[in-house]
């Protein structure tokens, strides 16, 4: 028997759509769900944007205030893609008032905020997901059996890029998202994050790890006005941008195997440029988010010279099947959230953690923590 869950969004710029659109499409794509989600509230504080969201949606309420939507009886579960200062204090709450969460990453501004929301996740006894999408996808789960298996013998060392320019324009506002206090850690929680998630879903714990980091613009122009996503700003007074637009780390992982992590948010020519590759005795495996459908692969025993083989992934891979029936069909960003909305609601509807938790964002965090201590003393900083 389905049962209905009561939903609700915080934070309705461009990933609360993505949420929203998540929960519209997935049980189309799993029918099998034993809960069925219903839009009860939005909340963004930004005068009308949750008006204009229930209207396009279907909300049944519109909010400014996201503790309306902590207060309000008929939400069972809300997914908190507000900015990144604001996850620590509305994931506790969302958990304390008792209602499940799907988090954006990073979980707050540190290791601390992470393991503060996971905390209250465990105490109130509901299930956290965080979003760590490009696991996800079904070639990066083949890749991930693939390597368990032992088809490429004994990892011994990856590197993972994640290259964008989405700040790459002069002009680009000075948004929160260039603050430490409302930011964070600049391109370390929003594409090192993922990276972190990859290599730990791909080859296991970290180790150890030492960084560098850079901030190449320096400043930029305030904004007059509210802004979404990564908006251009002209005239306004400057001011310092005070995270990272860049980062290079390497890895020790507890398998003995070695790894490079490099992370660009101002990375002129790149868009989206985030993938993988990963060594092993035997052979390796490539993937490229662009071409998400797709690994290239080598294996065999001739070791030198030994080609490279591209595979399209199709039904039997993650979770494929649920959007296409055979293998080359393509697959898009939007998809791997559909993936997380699943993932989120078969932990509710079977009180089972399913897909990222917030576990792994606590590593993940702790991760982030390290890379930045260790750009400041110039050393490797262990993970516990």
């Amino acid at each position: 028997m389905v049962r209905t869950l009561g939903v609700a969004v915080v934070g309705f710029g461009w990933m609360g759509r993505v949420h929203t659109q998540a929960y519209a499409r997935v049980p189309h794509h799993f029918p099998g769900l034993s809960v069925r989600p219903e839009l009860v509230a939005v909340a963004d504080e930004v005068p009308g944007r949750a008006e204009e969201a229930a209207a396009q949606y279907g909300f049944a309420a519109a909010h400014r205030d996201w503790r309306e939507v902590a207060a309000d009886p008929r939400v069972q579960a809300v997914s908190i893609a507000a900015p990144n200062f604001l996850h620590r204090e509305i994931g506790l709450a969302m958990a304390e008032a008792g209602k499940h969460i799907w988090i954006e990453k990073p979980v707050g501004l540190t290791a601390e905020d992470a393991r503060a929301v996971s905390d209250a996740v465990a105490k109130a006894g509901v299930q956290g997901t965080v979003g760590f999408n490009y696991r996800g996808a079904p070639a990066v789960a083949a890749a991930r059996e693939l390597i368990a298996s032992g088809e490429i013998g004994i990892v011994t060392h990856v590197r993972i890029r994640l290259f964008s320019d989405y700040a790459a324009h002069p002009e680009g506002a000075l948004t929160w998202r260039y603050e430490r206090e409302r930011g964070g850690s600049g391109v370390l929680g929003d594409l090192a994050s993922h990276g972190v998630d990859l290599a730990r879903f791909l080859l296991g714990e970290i180790e150890a790890l030492t960084a560098d980091t850079a901030i190449f613009l320096p400043r930029r122009a305030r904004p007059t006005g509210a802004t979404a996503g990564h908006t251009r700003a002209t005239g306004g007074e400057l001011g310092p941008v005070e995270n990272e637009d860049y980062v290079n780390c390497l890895l020790r992982f507890a398998s003995g195997a070695r790894g490079v992590l490099e992370a660009c948010r101002v990375s002129v020519g790149e868009q989206n440029n985030y993938g993988f590759e990963v060594h092993g005795t035997k052979g390796a495996v490539f993937w490229d988010f662009r071409r998400m459908g797709e690994l290239g692969v080598s294996r065999g025993t001739s070791y030198q010279d030994q080609p490279v083989s591209t595979v399209y992934v199709g039904p039997g891979d993650g979770e494929y099947a649920a959007f296409q029936p055979g293998s080359a069909n393509s697959m898009g960003y939007d998809d791997l959230k559909v993936i997380e909305a699943h993932h989120f609601l078969r932990s509710i509807a079977e009180n089972t953690p399913y897909g990222a938790t917030l576990a792994d964002a606590v590593h993940s965090a702790a991760a982030l923590d390290a890379m930045s201590r260790s750009a400041e003393r110039g050393t490797w900083v262990p993970l516990a």
